[in-house]
């Protein structure tokens, strides 16, 4: 062998191991410590629960524990920056959705992230339905009612929300398209909110269906409409809000994982893989059809395309709304 040819050996036999080297971690990484799936949220909401169900599958085929961390504040957003800043390893992801991802970056002025830019999208998990419920001491009955309540008594109606939430956008959507006027209560958690809306200290409230089922059933919250555009089988007997009154009404809750942008890819795509089994299980499933919601399967890029055409219907309509957070 050549001198030269000697040299050149010494630069590519390296690099051809190096390449094998990532094609083996690809298939072989494994989390070194237990995997933090960060709600940006109190426990107790509908996201809450959610990403407990995602979390208890994928510890069982994962090799380490993924342990829920609840961290509320400013709408999600104050988690979803922090985790944007993560170490990008695999150990610490979030559970993204509609909100965070798609209305806050337009609602908060200084969100603090982009989330095509910071984050790298590890898959989809599904959908959850919204439904406008009303607490028993307001007196209507149904979406006809309370437009014709509210608009015979303009901001006497209050609702309780979560900035940035989709029951946020909703409740603003839904008052414009309806030509009427309520008046806004904020929290910083679907929990407490959730609470004074069972003790009547808010009149009504747009969530999903997951957090409030037993409520409905048990008569403690009046179900007045779903915002999806088809009735939900879990309550057949509820209308959309498109039938009652508003047409064309929708408002469907979208949920993901993602990782703080610069995790590898071996990474990402073991963690959709873990995430794909999860989804795949017929109890989580089961569960998830039970509460209002529908899974969602999907690559990475599968999920930064839906991320994608999120924030293209929802920013606009937070601009056309003229809401601010500060």
């Amino acid at each position: 062998m050549t001198r030269l040819a000697s040299l050149i050996a010494a630069i590519i036999i390296p690099a051809v191991g190096a390449g094998a080297i990532g094609t083996a971690s690809a298939q072989d990484w494994q989390p070194s410590r237990p995997v933090t799936l960060v709600v940006p949220f109190p426990a107790g909401g509908g996201n809450d629960a959610l990403a407990r169900l995602v979390a208890e599958r994928m510890s069982k085929t994962l090799g380490q524990q993924v342990v829920v961390e609840n961290r509320g504040g400013a709408g999600g957003t104050v988690a979803t920056r922090a985790i944007a800043k993560s170490p990008p390893d695999g150990h610490t992801i979030l559970l993204s959705y509609t909100g965070t991802f798609a209305i806050n970056p337009t609602l908060y002025p200084n969100a603090g992230y982009d989330p095509r830019k910071d984050f790298a999208p590890i898959g989809s998990i599904g959908t959850l339905t919204s439904i406008l419920v009303a607490h028993p001491s307001l007196p209507v009955k149904s979406t006809g009612d309370l437009i014709e309540y509210a608009k015979k008594n303009p901001g006497k109606i209050n609702y309780g929300f979560v900035p940035g939430t989709v029951g946020h956008i909703s409740t603003e959507m839904f008052a414009r398209s309806a030509d009427i006027k309520l008046t806004n209560i904020p929290y910083k958690g679907n929990g407490n909110a959730i609470a004074d809306l069972m003790g009547g200290h808010v009149s009504m409230m747009f969530l999903s269906i997951l957090p409030v089922i037993g409520q409905i059933q048990a008569g403690t919250l009046r179900a007045l409409a779903v915002a999806s555009p088809a009735r939900s089988a879990l309550v057949p007997d509820v209308p959309t809000i498109a039938e009652s009154g508003v047409p064309g009404f929708s408002a469907i809750i979208t949920y993901g994982l993602a990782a703080p942008a610069g995790t590898p890819r071996p990474i990402v795509e073991r963690l959709n893989k873990e995430l794909q089994v999860a989804l795949n299980d017929a109890g989580l499933r089961k569960r998830l059809d039970a509460e209002g919601g529908a899974v969602l399967t999907g690559t990475p890029d599968d999920y930064a395309r839906t991320i994608d055409s999120e924030e293209k219907k929802w920013g606009p309509l937070v601009k056309s709304l003229n809401l601010k957070v500060e």
